[in-house]
Order: structure tokens, then C-alpha cells, then sequence
């Protein structure tokens, strides 16, 4: 017997920086963002892997549940950072998922986010592909990222935001979709990006653009059969409406035609914070609602062309599923600084690119870079990392070290500023966007318990044998999510996936750390 995959956890990422509404109007004289208070910005090694990155480890730890479990993973965007790569082999190397897992990349419209959600419903139970955790059971993961932008000035950039949301799917999930359905009809031009071209646009036919959102949407949602609605014409029942947001008022506006009321819409909306953000806006209310606790939630998603998808979520209790999201750390900037980070005010790479990395040598350090694999010395007990050449700690030349997978929290034993012009060249385009940063030495800590269990189980465990001491490997990262003046040696710290730099078109990937529990 099978059991439909449910929706087991969630997790929430988005930018800690906002630009607010108010410095739009100050820039333009007016903002055409109607409902729009802020919006999320991405800093400059920021992109939709990196904050796809961030919901993924988030829901995989609210659900307890590690990569290795992971059978099943899709990446939704409309702003994937290379039109052409099949992104989930790095965001599943970065989370450690299988290599032999079912992998699919959603993109080309805002409904990818909710494509790749009923893709995964539809391909469960998964019985292989992942590891499985210690019941072996294999799990679901789905993920939806997004930072659409538009030319200056346009009613798309001003409310073009930044956010990221992911599902863990799995047999024993506490929340169930209960119906899917989609419709489609011919409205060429209500939202588009051209081949080769970085921003939306759009024709500016409120009028027709208003049709066709509200039309597909509802076309979609009334196939659900919600039930018997009330005298006001709305579905009963309904908790929270998580619907497709390019602004803060067109979802509000299709309301009446989606049997809810507004505040249904506005139990669970992030347009007002955190922007238009695309694939990932209806994900993104959807987990909020199931982090809330709302046991019957729409979740409607648009995208232009016309197509809409519909379904509804019913968790079995008023306890949601199990969450973690960070969606509230924001730090306002200018819209100066947004135009900075964005790229617009930067002269681009400075000529020669700085020291050169060939592809195949940067792959060859991608269990350091992604997974943070460092290795035991087999004489005394000390962690190296990288795991190569002679012990750091009792210089023996190791032929092979055990191999240990750092925790990714640690601690601040050393740390420097890069001002403006100090930066290596490869750097420079950060720094340009960003301004000065930090660079730290930490001291990663290795798992301890983990190393002891093991050695208990083996009779090996002796207290006075330095290798039950999980002990820790120092290691240069750079510092993000703080002010490079704050950063003092014993600050706790933890590691994140950013962008390093880019060379011969492809960009590296590789952790940097931040402040415990920040974003």
C-alpha cells in the first residue's frame, strides 16, 4: 500500500535588505507599486540558487531530515542564474542530496513555483534515489526562488522583490493537497521577458491584464468544488488564500472571483514586505500559512500567457507543520544602495580577473566548498581542512585522512576588513556592490557526538584519546549579514552558500559565514 506524498516541513528565506516604497517616490517623484510598502533586495553574491539554497536547508531541518534523504528534487525560478545549466546538480550538491535523485528544473513563468509542487505530488512515494532516514524512508524536495527585475522606473521593478520558500515531501506529513487543478487560455503580452533580456515587462493594459489574471485564476479555483459558498458569495472555510501577487493589489482585486474575502488574501500575503516575487510568491504564502497553523488553505498561482493552477491544502491539526522561516531580519537601504547592489552603478570586473581558477580545479574542491568535508588525522586526532599534505597539528604527512563533515557553526578566531581598493581583483565587483566586507579565520566545529557514539559503539571510546574530541578546523571565509566593523573574534558563526565570483562565465559557488541566526 502507498501513501500520497504530504507536506511534511517548510522554510522561508528572504535578503535581509529593503528598499521601501517611500525612496522610490523620492528617486521617481511616484511609486507604481500599488500595495507594495518594501520590497526585498538580494546583495550582491545573492542570486535565486543562493536564496534557494537558504529555504531548502531550512525546511530540511524543520523536518529533521538531512540531503542524503532527498529522492526527489525540484528548483522552480524564472531567474535562474544561467538560462541554460541544469541548476539542481549544484543546489543538490550544496544540500548533499544523492546524485542518483530524481531531479527537475520548472522556469519560463510564475506558475514554476506551483508546476514544481504538483510535479513532486504527482512522482511520490519515492521508494529509492535518496538514502532515506533511519526508517528509510525517502523524501520530496521542492523549491522555488526568485528576484525578477524590470527596467528603471517600470511598473515591474518598482515591485520586483527577492524571497524563496521550500517543501519537504513525505509519506508521514502533517498537511495533505487535497485537489489540484489547472486552467490555461490564450492572453499573449500581460507579463513577459524577452530572449537574451533581464527585465519583465509589460504592455501597461491594466484593463486586459486585470482580465486575464482574475479569469485564469478563477477559471482554475472553481474547478476545486470548495463548497456550498455563503451569502456573500465566498467558499467557506477557507483560512488563509495564498494568491499570486505582482503587486500588493490585483490579488485583493480577484477576490470576490476566488469565492474568499481579503483578509483571507492577507492572512498569508509577503507582497507587502517582501515585493513581487514571482515563482515563489504563492510558495512563499503557502508556507507561511502552514507555518501558522491554518488548516484550509487556497493556493492559486498566475502566470502570463495565461495559465493558473489551483490547490487546496488541508493540514489534519491547528499545529501547521514544522517551520522555519526568516522573512523579518530587514535592514533598509536607499535606493542608491538598491541600484548599487543591483549592478546599475558599478563599472563591472576590472580588466585581467584576478587570479585564475580552472573549472576543473574549483571542481575538485567542491566537498570542501559545498559540504565542508574536512579530514581526521589518523596519528592525532586533529581535524584538517582541506584534508591534504601534512597534519596542521602534528605535521605527519598523511597518505589519507578519515573523512569528517564539519557542522557549519563555529567560532571567530581571527578577522580583517577589506576596504574599498583592497579587495582581490575577483572581488572587486562584489566590493563594488556591496562595499567594504569582512574576512574572518573560523574555527568550524566538527561532530562531536557523532564521533563519540560512534566510538562507544565500537568499545574504542578512551577520554584521554584527542580523536573523541570532535576538536575543530580553522578556516578563512568571508563575512556576510553583518557590518564588517562588528565582527570580533569568539562571535558565533555559521555557514551560508553564496556566489564567490565569476570567471569565463561561470560562477563559483562556495560558504561564507554569518552571525548565528541571522540572514
Amino acid at each position: 500500500m502507498t501513501t500520497d506524498p504530504r507536506i511534511e516541513a517548510v522554510g522561508a528565506y528572504a535578503p535581509r535588505f529593503r528598499v521601501s516604497a517611500e525612496a522610490f517616490e523620492e528617486a521617481w517623484g511616484q511609486f507604481h507599486a500599488a500595495g507594495v510598502e518594501s520590497k526585498a533586495v538580494p546583495d550582491a553574491d545573492e542570486d535565486a540558487l543562493t536564496m534557494g539554497y537558504e529555504a531548502a536547508a531550512r525546511a530540511l531541518d524543520a523536518a529533521d531530515r538531512a540531503g542524503t534523504d532527498v529522492a526527489f528534487l525540484a528548483f522552480a525560478s524564472t531567474t535562474p542564474p544561467l538560462a541554460e545549466e541544469d541548476l539542481t546538480a549544484r543546489l543538490g550538491g550544496m544540500l548533499s542530496v544523492p546524485s542518483e535523485a530524481t531531479r527537475h528544473v520548472f522556469t519560463g513563468s510564475t506558475r514554476a513555483g506551483t508546476r514544481a509542487l504538483d510535479a513532486a505530488l504527482s512522482a511520490g512515494p519515492w521508494e529509492n534515489g535518496g538514502a532515506g532516514d533511519d526508517e528509510g524512508e525517502s523524501v520530496g524536495l521542492v523549491v522555488a526562488a526568485d528576484c525578477p527585475r524590470g527596467d528603471p522606473d517600470s511598473d515591474e521593478d518598482h515591485a520586483a522583490g527577492a524571497g524563496a520558500a521550500a517543501f519537504v515531501l513525505s509519506a508521514s506529513g502533517n498537511a495533505a493537497v487535497r485537489r489540484r487543478a489547472e486552467y490555461a487560455t490564450e492572453y499573449p503580452g500581460t507579463r513577459f521577458r524577452r530572449s537574451g533580456s533581464q527585465s519583465v515587462e509589460g504592455l501597461g493594459a491594466t484593463g486586459y491584464e486585470r482580465q486575464a489574471f482574475t479569469e485564469t485564476l478563477a477559471k482554475a479555483v472553481n474547478q476545486l468544488d470548495l463548497g456550498v459558498r455563503d451569502e456573500d458569495g465566498e467558499n467557506g472555510a477557507i483560512d488563509a488564500a495564498a494568491v499570486q501577487a505582482p503587486n500588493g493589489k490585483l490579488p485583493y482585486r480577484a477576490a470576490g472571483a476566488l469565492g474568499v474575502d481579503t483578509e483571507t488574501i492577507r492572512r498569508c500575503a509577503t507582497v507587502h514586505e517582501l515585493g513581487d516575487t514571482a515563482a515563489a510568491s504563492v510558495p512563499l504564502g503557502l508556507a507561511t500559512a502552514l507555518a501558522a497553523g491554518d488548516e484550509r488553505i487556497l493556493a492559486a498561482s498566475f502566470g502570463s500567457g495565461a495559465g493558473a493552477d489551483a490547490l487546496l491544502v488541508e493540514s489534519d491539526t491547528g499545529d501547521g507543520v514544522a517551520a522555519e522561516t526568516a522573512l523579518d531580519d530587514a535592514e533598509a537601504v536607499s535606493y542608491a544602495e538598491y541600484l548599487r547592489k543591483r549592478g546599475e552603478l558599478t563599472s563591472g570586473p576590472p580588466e585581467g580577473g584576478g587570479a585564475y581558477v580552472s573549472v576543473p580545479s574549483w571542481r575538485r574542491t567542491l566537498d570542501q566548498r559545498h559540504r565542508l568535508l574536512a579530514g581526521r588525522c589518523p596519528e592525532c586526532g586533529s581535524l584538517n581542512f582541506p584534508p591534504e599534505g601534512a597534519c596542521n597539528s602534528c605535521k605527519t604527512l598523511v597518505d589519507e585522512y578519515d573523512e569528517v563533515e564539519l557542522t557549519g557553526e563555529g567560532t571567530v578566531e581571527a578577522a580583517t576588513v577589506i576596504s574599498q581598493g583592497g579587495a582581490p581583483p575577483e572581488f572587486a565587483e562584489q566590493q563594488a556592490q556591496s562595499g567594504d566586507f569582512a574576512v574572518a579565520v573560523v574555527a568550524l566545529e566538527g561532530p562531536r557526538e557523532a564521533l563519540r557514539a560512534s566510538r562507544r559503539s565500537s568499545g574504542e571510546e578512551r577520554s584521554d584519546d584527542p580523536r573523541d574530541g570532535g576538536s575543530s578546523a580553522s578556516v578563512p571565509a568571508q563575512v556576510v549579514a553583518a557590518d564588517p566593523e562588528t565582527v570580533e573574534i569568539g562571535d558565533a558563526v555559521e555557514t551560508t552558500m553564496r556566489r564567490i565570483y565569476t570567471q569565463e562565465g561561470v560562477t563559483r559557488y562556495g560558504f561564507k559565514v554569518r552571525p548565528q541566526g541571522s540572514n
